[in-house]
């Protein structure tokens, strides 16, 4: 009986959400009909319905990027939430991605909730397997994040020495770090050349290429790209800036064969992981086997 109220609510809540969106049903109030022949300031303002889809994520949005926020930091996620969405240029702002993400662990949790009664689990293990899931989906969503964005990082360090060689020869040919920067965003094909695409962006907004350019290295929070900005920032001041960008995109080069070298031995010690378990435990069972034996003989003489 509780579950068919329950589910009765939630079918009355969704169909007046779905029908709000239809013209017929939900009619627009005399206001919002006199709107367009109004004054040219009052034309952009809109009203939403009580029950509207819009003033439903007007409610929760706030709250589910509030709670999203906690939790993620409960687990060790310190790093902005829009800091990680424009880094990897996601169409989601975030109070869409934290409502996207709490209607999945939702999801989760009614679908954990029915197995739990399907399975018959015992009262307490229950609770905890339909508190787990949402959790676990809440934490999945997040790491996705997490690994794009660290990828993202990663790509632009394997690509910046390419993109400070090819800047280091426009400026020595004469370009100037605007026109450089514009080439190299409409040439270029990868993530460097996407986020140089939003740096000019920026120039034609009103900033100055040097405040681009500390944006941009402020959003990757790569070092090398601090290193790179900092020397582009002598544009206007040293004589030879092509010969430093060339000098600076070596040592970048240097930095990332050293991760590569680092990466290569890592994974190699990690080899030996299985093979050093393998061997381990039948030779433990060998020794033990004797050692045993040599114990009962000890103990009944």
């Amino acid at each position: 009986m509780r579950l068919a109220l329950l589910s009765a609510v939630m079918l009355w809540i969704g169909a007046t959400l779905l029908l709000s969106r239809v013209r017929w049903f939900a009619r627009r109030p005399l206001v919002e009909r006199l709107r367009p022949y109004a004054a040219a300031g009052d034309q952009g303002a809109s009203r939403a319905g009580l029950l509207s889809v819009e003033s439903f994520r007007d409610v929760i949005g706030p709250v589910a990027r509030e709670v999203g926020s906690r939790i993620a930091s409960l687990f060790g996620v310190d790093e902005d939430l829009a800091t990680r969405l424009e880094r990897v240029h996601s169409p989601l702002d975030a109070t869409a991605f934290r409502v996207r993400q709490l209607g999945v662990a939702g999801a989760a949790f009614v679908l954990g909730t029915l197995l739990a009664l399907g399975l018959r689990l015992p009262p307490a293990i229950g609770r905890l397997f339909a508190c787990g899931v949402p959790l676990l989906a809440f934490l999945v969503v997040e790491q996705q994040l997490a690994r794009e964005s660290a990828k993202w990082q990663s790509r632009v360090l394997l690509e910046l020495p390419v993109v400070s060689e090819q800047l280091g020869m426009l400026l020595s040919a004469g370009y100037s770090l605007g026109a450089a920067l514009n080439r190299l965003a409409v040439r270029g094909r990868g993530n460097c050349g996407r986020d140089l695409a939003r740096v000019c962006g920026r120039i034609r907004q009103g900033l100055t290429d040097v405040d681009a350019l500390r944006e941009w290295a402020a959003l990757e929070r790569v070092d090398a790209l601090d290193r790179l900005v900092s020397l582009l920032r002598l544009n206007r001041e040293a004589g030879d800036l092509g010969r430093l960008i060339a000098e600076e995109a070596r040592s970048i080069r240097r930095d990332v064969h050293r991760q590569l070298i680092e990466t290569v031995e890592r994974r190699g010690q990690q080899v030996w992981i299985p093979v050093t378990v393998a061997t381990l435990v039948p030779g433990v069972i060998f020794l033990a086997i004797p050692f045993t034996e040599a114990m009962r003989l000890f103990t009944e003489s």
